[in-house]
């Protein structure tokens, strides 16, 4: 699993699980419904916001997030823009980006449901803290389910989380190795591999990424899965939800029931918004979502 730059607000919401501290017994739906009533109609440990600097390599800049898309940041920095207009020192950026997660999914396509909220940011963000702390590629089933558990998180969760890949493009080097490993990989659909290879020749690729659901690219849906039935996953980690016996229950179930996967999605994204929140002396409300107060 890799994240993409379509998948900006969920990659980050799984992001920001590498800090998990604290429970969220206090967040709640209606947490602003009297400092900031309006706050949806405007427009989760936000440390993934935070602009590196001379003294520091923030977590944006770590080698796992490096295909998180600018355009996201600065979509995020404009929302809080407005939102401090509106209630100013009210909400936090990390509510901000668990709202914007919510809405991109449902814009897409998915299902809309209510999100959780009264987090307060983060006070630190560095790129060591990302190490060995989000899903690879190339990771086998045991260690994405100890990834995910290790946040609370159950391999079903961890299943339909990974449908976060039915929207967005990979690069080629996340999984070049499929294509031209020796042997290349045999789970990968024969067709499906040639066309890679067209987008992703071994010499250098005219496309630098590839789209992770060819069939509805712009749709979040369960198309994913049923990709993965027919050996379409494009990562390594993809196709391993149906080629392992463990989890492929949880992917034909799925891309049978188009109601069925979004029950699952939402309980699961559920769970990880209420993963690593900051309350009292451990967070803040930023003025801005790119730096520290």
């Amino acid at each position: 699993m890799a994240w993409s730059s379509s998948s900006f607000c969920m990659a980050v919401l799984l992001a920001l699980a590498v800090s998990a501290q604290l429970g969220a017994s206090d967040l709640a739906p209606d947490y602003y419904s009297s400092t900031c009533p309006n706050l949806e109609s405007i427009g989760c440990d936000g440390s993934v916001l935070i602009s590196s600097t001379a003294g520091n390599t923030a977590e944006r800049d770590a080698d796992d997030n490096k295909s998180l898309a600018p355009e996201g940041f600065n979509t995020v920095n404009a929302v809080k823009t407005a939102v401090e207009a509106a209630c100013p020192g009210q909400v936090s950026c990390a509510d901000i980006l668990t709202i914007a997660a919510r809405d991109a999914i449902a814009l897409s396509g998915g299902p809309f449901y209510p999100v959780e909220l009264g987090r307060l940011d983060g006070l630190s963000s560095s790129a060591s803290s990302v190490t060995g702390q989000l899903p690879h590629p190339t990771h086998t089933i045991n260690q994405l389910t100890a990834i995910f558990r290790a946040q609370g998180l159950t391999r079903s969760n961890m299943v339909a989380l990974s449908a976060a890949h039915t929207v967005g493009e990979a690069h080629c080097d996340k999984f070049s190795d499929r294509l031209y490993g020796n042997p290349a990989d045999a789970t990968l659909n024969p067709k499906y591999a040639a066309f890679l290879r067209s987008q992703c020749p071994s010499s250098g690729s005219p496309n630098p990424t590839v789209r992770m659901d060819q069939t509805t690219p712009a749709q979040f849906d369960n198309q994913y899965y049923r990709n993965l039935q027919d050996g379409g996953g494009l990562l390594a980690s993809d196709q391993l939800l149906h080629t392992d016996s463990r989890t492929r229950k949880d992917v034909d179930a799925w891309a049978a029931s188009t109601a069925a996967f979004s029950r699952a999605f939402v309980d699961a994204i559920t769970k990880l918004g209420r993963v690593g929140v900051k309350s009292g002396r451990q967070g803040n409300i930023r003025e801005r979502c790119d730096v520290f107060n």
